[in-house]
């Protein structure tokens, strides 16, 4: 319904049309929608793809785009990085976009930005380059020669989830002051690094993966220009504007007295800004604001005006803008008037990331008055004077209202009335004995919102430490930001000593409670960080006090001081050493090169196609799934009536629309329902599907169909839970055993009892599901799906639409990322909307959003281990009897395969000659569970690492003595019966060892923690042991098919599917060699089920072992019918003898296979076969520093050592590496799956779900491949790569362990403990128990109802 004009009384003449320019060129827009996204806009009116969507909510920066305004005031011109997912199109009158199309092409000219990043290999799958791309070039447009402190800042809302963002930041560093050099390719650091002065000095080894001398040089000064339209037109600035669209009006006054006159008549409309609190909430919560009042070109909202006592910054001033404001002040104000300027300084840093600062205002921060906002503490601590105007009988009223105590009143809900406009924010100086202080604790450091956040305002009388007033703030511990009186009373004319701290310890746990059910959960971490931040605070002012000399030195321990100390990123430090090519290898001959992606430098230009990046064809229709909202109950009802009422709204799916045996359906077995029929077992689940004209009309359908359901109890949600009520899936326990268990218990030294847990893990592929299909004549479908299993698709397609396969067509041209979660749980998507397509003969499409795709598409098992083992007193572990109890959710999918793995990796490296591993799968009321790289083994390896640990410990021998005493040798048996033909751990071992200089970094480490109070160093080290090949012997077989054209030109096809991994680049190295021809002559379209049939999944990282082989197979047979040819004219070239062949009328296509030999383990009829091809081997070892106090930490340093034989590309192997490694960090450490007791999913997008970001890799950063050690049982010697590293992850997790451990023994208590996987922050502090931890009371677990539970 159209929004009603009469009753929006408007103070222009006419609606207006809105008009920018995109990429040089003019865009005039007659009716825009004050709905549509600025990215909506560009991808579906515009058809500029390059920019993608990634999660909708500013929190990836997939979307990233340059906004350039011209400001009159200071007659310059502002180039900013947006999220054009949260800017509304309406907001672009008058503005310059810039997107990925618009800075340079592979068809005409690349952007050095462009390809400094695609030629240093920071480019795999390529979904987050475009963002990161425009991130890094609108940088450059404001500061030509930035800073690596500059870098750090330009990236904090970026998210990449292959590369480990290391060659990233390798590849643009060459912008930075730190790293450019005007002698170019004369530079000293090029020229150091060339003659071997650095750590690849080794003849056989090499370090260099790309050439930077070969750059193009940046010149600033051939940017493109700002539009002169747009310059010279003021009256682009001056006009009031008024958009309306069919639901809401947009309005831009500019002046002070139409936006009071708006507000007037329109209490209730949202004043926008930078759009980032609305956007989300329009997008997520499904608000609908029907009048938007946008006030950036009001004067009085945007002035910036130092006053004697302050600085007043208008409402609409931008944080970014007033950061700078700020740094440029403290630069010239004297030290004593700008420490409250500091502190915000300080605190907007890591408020959000730049996209969001570069457009999101204070004053809307202020007014959407979040509990866990990083400004409102601040200024409520500083009692901020807030300029607040309205218009009253058509005069304007101004009145200033005080920020503290009692300014919010509830929930998002302050004092300033709703016909009120918050107009503009003191900022005060500080005077000379005021000290003011804040700090911030969130998951992670950057681009995150807190979970608890103090500032403390402290004024002292003159020359003493006596407090003669003070304000102490505080965000995260009730729905308001709260202020602590009673404390702050307490603390009036008292000394700042210690003696005061103990008793504000406990009048702070005193007056600020938390309920054990209060929503954000982390009750007792909560109520600790509001201690610890006092502290922090504590110690922060003492020093300056210390410094004034008003406190003595000693009056705080040396070793306390660092306890103020907040974590900083350092400038990255890296190498990478990997084997040199023999110098007989032709120059054409690509293989163990560090060739780029062969899609990177369309992926750094947006021209790389993804799946929903295909132009909609004619009659296209968009689904929207319907989700169940309960996690275990019948279905009552199903009434899409009004849902079908709506204008556009085509048809409605459910079960009624298939058989009951079309409409089952899963990986292996079908026990699952493409839609629920008659009851749900999870929220997320699947019941209906809407299909419409376009994506908002069916998604706002999908909310009108109404469901009535019986809950049905229990809900089981937690492997614990599924142990209590016994809910396994059939079969299970399943036990491996091998020796005699109970003799080896009996003769045992030692035996001990343990147990270990891990939670799982969200995929977060940058590019969601999506799935667009198309008839072909009457009975024919085509897919494009984004799939790792484009095979199963076909088939599951064909059994839901009842055709043969052959009538089926699944392709994949590229995925942007899978990491698992695309190989069978594609089909939630894919089927439904090949379902609509099928019934109402016109093309469909669906792309999931990301709350969705998390909420239905499961996640890494989860994890529990529970083991009793036998060891000698020199620590040989002789017996091991193990349960491992995995989260499958509601359906087996491939968790019986993922559980098989955990339990044959349970020992990872280590012998133990007699077993027995159980295996129970748990059946919960959760999204059915799925592979994730490393597919079960890292779950298993984790018990194993906990286990050669707790053997250490008892019989207090060092880690690395008790590791090599029960490593593997070559020619020793696993528990399951595979013969390890070649095992290189020690060597992997002794290099690692070496190279990260482990001894002396431990004796340091101890220094360290010797003189440090709140801060402890751990240092450890993980080897990994990773068995290669599908766990069902049938998978592990692939084809190939090789066209070779007259012109010489090469199309090769494969089965497997470009996920990012560089598979298809890998096979072109092999396709080259393997026919003697330079790489440019092959190339690789797409993955299809109609060039390639029966493929398996692109997993278990066997993608290149049988993909590569089945290529050499085709070649074989190619370069056999050409060998006549070759002998008969040696003199020729490979053109020339081409044609030879054509002419000769020699079949010049041939198609491969592979199927790896010598597998079929099984345990009871071939119990000595092979499980695995082979394995791969590894080492890692890291550094993290804690902070006892907040539970925050930084990962310092780490060295990995990989044996992946003689690898196909170095640069893409190096990249899976570091890649795994910061996803197996995540998993260990950082990422935090939270659901409800009653099932639902809380963390379902980036802002609550962190995965790791550009400031979480380790300070130094430095990878080797193990040099000699080719593999004979893979194509050209190489190893799989993709899945192994993932484990080393696990190496921050327990150093962070040896540090709490270190921290436990200031009180003297046991370093044997339990820390759970992730060791997030709230885990780390808990286990640094201390005297503030000690002031907690925590309730009887069963006494209260938790906020989430871990799954």
């Amino acid at each position: 319904m159209a929004a009603d004009r009469s009753s929006l009384e408007m103070p222009v003449e006419k609606e207006s049309s809105l008009i920018f320019f995109v990429n040089g060129k003019k865009v005039t827009e007659p009716s825009p929608d004050p709905e549509c996204t600025l990215l909506t806009y560009l991808r579906q009116k515009l058809r500029l793809c390059g920019t993608k969507l990634g999660c909708g909510e500013g929190g990836c920066g997939a979307c990233t785009v340059m906004l350039s305004r011209f400001d009159r005031a200071t007659n310059s011109f502002k180039h900013l990085a947006v999220n054009a997912c949260l800017m509304p199109v309406c907001a672009m009158h008058g503005c310059a976009v810039t997107t990925i199309e618009g800075i340079g092409s592979t068809r005409t000219r690349l952007h050095p930005v462009q390809e400094r990043l695609a030629k240093a290999h920071g480019s795999q799958c390529g979904f987050c380059t475009p963002g990161i791309v425009m991130s890094m070039y609108a940088l450059l447009r404001s500061m030509p020669l930035p800073s690596m402190k500059d870098l750090e800042i330009a990236f904090q809302g970026n998210l990449c989830r292959c590369t480990g963002y290391r060659p990233i930041l390798e590849g643009y560093k060459t912008f930075t002051k730190e790293f450019s050099c005007g002698m170019g390719d004369k530079c000293c650091k090029l020229k150091s690094k060339e003659n071997g002065n650095g750590c690849g000095a080794d003849i056989n080894v090499d370090d260099q993966l790309f050439e930077r001398s070969k750059f193009l040089p940046f010149d600033p000064s051939q940017e493109p220009i700002f539009p002169p339209e747009l310059h010279l037109n003021s009256q682009y600035d001056v006009d009031n504007l008024v958009f309306i669209g069919p639901r809401s009006i947009w309005y831009r006054p500019v002046d002070l007295v139409d936006l009071l006159k708006l507000k007037s008549e329109h209490p209730h409309g949202k004043i926008i800004v930078g759009n980032t609190e609305v956007g989300v909430e329009m997008k997520f919560k499904q608000f609908l604001y029907t009048v938007h009042i946008n006030p950036i070109k009001v004067p009085e909202l945007n002035e910036i005006r130092e006053l004697k006592d302050s600085i007043l910054f208008g409402s609409a001033v931008t944080l970014m803008d007033i950061e700078d404001y700020l740094r440029e002040r403290i630069e010239k104000l004297p030290e004593q008037e700008t420490r409250f300027f500091r502190c915000a300084v300080k605190m907007l840093h890591y408020f959000a990331g730049k996209q969001i600062r570069n457009v999101a205002s204070l004053g809307g921060n202020i007014m959407t008055g979040s509990p866990i906002s990083d400004m409102n503490p601040i200024l409520t601590a500083a009692c901020a004077q807030l300029k607040v105007c309205s218009l009253i009988d058509g005069q304007i009223q101004t009145r200033e209202v005080q920020m503290g105590p009692g300014f919010f009143i509830s929930y998002r809900k302050n004092i300033i009335a709703p016909h009120e406009v918050l107009v503009g924010i003191y900022f005060p100086k500080s005077m000379k004995d005021q000290y003011f202080v804040a700090f911030k604790q969130a998951r992670r450091r950057d681009d995150d919102i807190a979970i608890v956040n103090t500032a403390i305002n402290v004024t002292f009388e003159p020359h003493t430490n006596v407090i003669g007033n003070i304000y102490m703030a505080f965000g995260g511990m009730a729905p308001i930001t709260v202020m602590t009186p009673k404390t702050s009373q307490i603390m009036l004319k008292q000394k700042w000593n210690r003696i005061l701290v103990e008793r504000v310890a406990e009048s702070l746990c005193a007056e600020l409670p938390l309920e054990p059910s209060a929503p954000g959960g982390m009750i007792a971490y909560r109520r600790s960080l509001v201690i610890s931040l006092f502290y922090k605070a504590y110690l922060a002012i003492s020093q300056e006090l210390i410094k004034s000399g008003i406190m003595q030195f000693d009056d705080i321990p040396e070793r306390e001081l660092s306890g103020a100390n907040t974590f900083h990123t350092p400038i990255l430090k890296s190498a990478q050493l990997f084997e040199k090519v023999c110098s007989e290898q032709s120059i054409c001959d690509p293989i163990g090169r560090p060739q780029v992606h062969a899609s990177a430098l369309k992926q750094a230009t947006g021209e790389a196609i993804y799946c929903d990046d295909i132009p909609p064809q004619v009659n296209e229709l968009y689904l929207a799934l319907v989700l169940s909202t309960k996690a275990h109950a019948n279905i009552i009802s199903i009434d899409a009536s009004e849902a079908l009422r709506q204008q556009g709204v085509h048809a409605f799916f459910s079960s009624k629309d298939l058989s009951e045996h079309e409409n089952a359906v899963g990986s292996f077995l079908h026990d699952e329902e493409v839609f629920a029929a008659g009851k749900v077992n999870c929220q997320g689940q699947v019941i209906g599907a809407i299909v419409a004209d376009s994506q908002v009309l069916a998604q706002r359908a999908a909310r009108l169909v109404h469901i009535k359901y019986e809950e049905l109890s229990p809900v089981i949600i937690t492997i614990e839970q599924a142990i209590e009520h016994k809910s396994y899936f059939d079969h299970y326990p399943q036990f491996i055993e091998k020796g005699n268990l109970e003799q080896a218990f009996s003769v045992s030294d030692h035996v001990y009892e343990g147990s270990c847990r891990m939670g799982g893990q969200e995929h977060f592929y940058l590019e969601t599901n999506v799935c667009v299909a198309t008839p072909r004549d009457s009975d024919e479908i085509e897919l494009f799906c984004s799939t790792q299993n484009p095979s199963e698709i076909q088939r599951l397609a064909a059994h839901v639409l009842a055709l043969p396969c052959h009538k089926v067509v699944c392709r994949a041209k590229r995925l942007g990322g899978g990491f698992g979660g695309k190989e069978s749980r594609s089909l939630i998507l894919a089927l439904p909307v090949a379902l609509a397509c099928h019934r109402l003969r016109r093309p469909v499409r669906c792309m999931l959003d990301r709350d969705e795709d998390m909420m239905s598409t499961g996640t890494r098992h989860p994890s529990l281990f529970k083991y009793k083992l036998g060891f000698t007193k020199e620590g040989l572990i002789t017996a091991c009897d193990i349960e491992c109890y995995a989260n499958a959710g509601l359906s087996m999918d491939l968790s019986f395969s993922s559980l098989d793995r955990t339990m044959k990796h349970f020992e990872n490296c280590y012998r133990i000659p007699n077993v027995k591993v159980g295996g129970w799968l748990c059946k919960t009321n959760l999204p059915s569970n799925t592979a994730f790289r490393g597919f079960g083994g890292p779950q298993g390896m984790f018990a194993a690492e906990h286990i050669i640990r707790d053997v250490a410990h008892i019989v207090g021998k060092d880690l690395v003595d008790v590791m090599k005493l029960n490593f593997y040798k070559t020619g020793d048996r696993t528990h399951y019966n595979q013969q390890l033909e070649y095992f290189p751990i020690e060597r992997c071992l002794h290099e690692c060892l070496d190279q990260s200089k482990f001894y002396e970094k431990r004796k340091e480490i101890q220094v360290f923690n010797g003189n440090n109070r709140w801060r402890k160093r751990g240092i450890s080290l993980v080897p990994t042991k990773y068995g290669i090949a599908f766990g069902g012997m049938h998978l592990n077989q692939s084809g190939a098919l090789v066209n070779i054209y007259l012109d010489g030109s090469v199309l090769l096809t494969h089965g497997g599917v470009e996920i990012g991994q560089g598979l298809h680049t890998k096979m072109i190295q092999c396709c080259a060699r393997a026919l003697n021809i330079p790489p440019e002559l092959v190339h690789i379209s797409e993955t299809a089920t109609d060039r390639v049939p029966n493929t398996s999944p692109t997993a278990a990282s066997v993608g290149s072992d049988l993909n590569g082989m089945a290529v050499l197979n085709a070649c074989e047979k190619l370069n056999h019918r050409l060998k006549p040819i070759k002998e008969a004219n040696p003199q020729c070239t490979w053109k020339e003898w081409i044609k030879k062949a054509y002419f000769e009328r020699i079949s010049l296509s041939a198609t491969g296979f592979y199927k790896i030999p010598d597998l079929g383990y099984h345990p009871i009829t071939d119990p000595y076969a092979r499980q695995y091809n082979y394995y791969t081997n590894g080492v890692g070892v890291s550094v993290v520093e804690i902070d006892c106090l907040t539970g925050d930490h930084q990962v310092l340093s780490t060295d990995i050592v990989m044996d992946i034989g003689s690898s196909l590309n170095p640069a893409i192997d190096i990249g899976q590496i570091e890649g795994a490694f910061m996803q197996g960090y995540g998993l260990f450490v950082l990422e935090e799956l939270i659901y409800s007791p009653q099932g639902a999913l809380y963390s379902r997008g980036p802002g609550m779900y962190k995965i790791p970001g550009f400031a979480d890799i380790p300070g130094e950063f430095n990878v080797s491949l193990l040099t000699g050690a080719p593999n004979p049982r893979a194509v050209y010697s190489s190893k799989a790569v993709g899945e192994p590293p993932l484990f080393i992850g696990s190496a921050v997790f327990f150093a962070i362990k040896e540090a709490i451990a270190a921290a436990r023994a200031e009180r003297g208590l046991s370093s044997n403990f339990r820390l759970e996987a992730p060791a997030a922050a709230a885990r780390i502090r808990m286990a640094c128990e201390d005297e503030f931890t000690e002031l907690i009371d925590q309730p009887p677990p069963h006494t209260f109802t938790p906020w989430n539970v871990v799954p």
